[in-house]
């Protein structure tokens, strides 16, 4: 067993330890990095993609450099050699998930390492409106009025209101809701 892991050790496999963030319908780099100390005759990379509770799929792989695409997302995926890196363009919501590398590589017996990528997608937060209610303004010493602020895309939205330049907090003038 320990001779294995001296053998497996040999092909290190570099990915970014932590979650990559893309914008939706713009392209995503995932930057990927290997080397190994043997001397190789075939060298294989393979990605796939999964999402949560469903099986991995296969994007596309390459041996000696020459890149099998799976034909469903050849135009979305691109191999960027030298290295084992991953292009996906453009990028959509249903892109989030992870992304697994695997790199074989051939030689005087087989090395295999695999990585994980995880990626968010983020799409920009539009501009936000603001109505309010009673829609005719404020009227002077006279009930409440209520401010709301919504916006129509955008992920992991956070409100913040301001009164001239500084942060409004709940309190007896002010709630939020």
């Amino acid at each position: 067993f320990h001779f294995y892991a001296g053998i497996c050790s040999a092909l290190k496999l570099t990915v970014p330890s932590h979650t990559i963030h893309g914008i939706e319908g713009q392209p995503l780099h995932l930057s990927v990095d290997y080397n190994f100390n043997a001397t190789a005759s075939e060298i294989q990379i393979i990605w796939l993609f999964e999402r949560s509770q469903s099986n991995p799929k296969y994007l596309l792989g390459s041996v000696n450099q020459r890149v099998v695409p799976d034909l469903e997302y050849q135009h979305k995926f691109t191999l960027i050699p030298p290295n084992a890196s991953l292009r996906i363009n453009p990028l959509h919501l249903s892109d989030e998930g992870n992304y697994i590398v695997k790199v074989n590589v051939r030689g005087n017996g087989t090395i295999a390492a695999s990585q994980k990528i995880q990626v968010a997608v983020d799409v920009p937060v539009t501009k936000p409106t603001v109505s309010t209610e009673p829609s005719s303004g404020v009227v002077e010493y006279v009930g409440n009025i209520t401010l709301k602020c919504t916006v129509d895309r955008g992920t992991r939205v956070a409100y913040q209101w301001m009164k001239n330049g500084k942060r409004l907090h709940a309190g007896p003038n002010y709630t939020f809701s």
